[in-house]
């Protein structure tokens, strides 16, 4: 159970890498930045789920990502703090795998994703969370996330191994669907308490 409320406060999205090492920093106590890392195996859904988030747009021929796509969105608490997400999918292809450090070092949460129809996805995805837990950084907040949940008839990944999973590695665990914007909002929002909960 969420302990707060939240709202869209504004979005934006840049093309290019900028400035990939930028660390996680806060100006004050009302306006915080947190930098957002997801990693994933290909077609898992990464660019689908930030652009459902960041847009509220599903694009069902979405293109592969090559080496990573940068956007941001901020959102706004209650009491008048904000976060600023500044949000980067990694590309899943293998051949691509070696730049992933760049864009999770210095992050301060990351989401792991794996397709909920595909075992092999899910493998990969306890890859990445082995990865980050040994050269991300120790206060990294993360999650798993199994998506395409609107195909459940096709799974072949329990939602309960999959918990087990995010369980045992004190990872915050949800199912979603870009294409119906099922749990999206709620998985950035449970990234937002966790990771304002640890900077408190």
């Amino acid at each position: 159970m969420l302990m707060h409320k939240w709202s869209f406060y504004s979005a934006n999205s840049t093309g290019g890498l900028g400035n990939i090492n930028n660390e996680n920093s806060a100006t004050d106590s009302k306006n915080l930045k947190v930098k957002l890392v997801l990693l994933g195996d290909s077609g898992v859904g990464k660019s689908c789920i930030v652009l459902r988030f960041v847009r509220g747009q599903f694009d069902p021929t979405s293109k592969v990502t090559i080496g990573a796509s940068f956007l941001s969105q901020t959102l706004a608490l209650e009491d008048s703090t904000t976060v600023k997400f500044e949000i980067w999918d990694t590309a899943g292809q293998e051949r691509y795998a070696a730049l992933a450090p760049l864009y999770y070092r210095g992050a301060g949460a990351a989401i792991v994703v794996y397709d909920i129809t595909s075992a092999e996805s899910f493998n990969k995805a306890q890859y990445w969370v082995k990865e980050l837990q040994r050269h991300g950084s120790q206060d990294m907040i993360m999650a798993l996330v199994g998506n395409k949940a609107d195909l459940h008839e096709k799974r072949t990944v329990s939602s309960q191994e999959a918990q087990e999973h995010a369980d045992m590695n004190n990872m915050f665990f949800v199912e979603t669907s870009a294409k119906t914007a099922d749990n999206i909002n709620q998985l950035f929002e449970g990234c937002t308490q966790s990771w304002a909960t640890s900077m408190a």
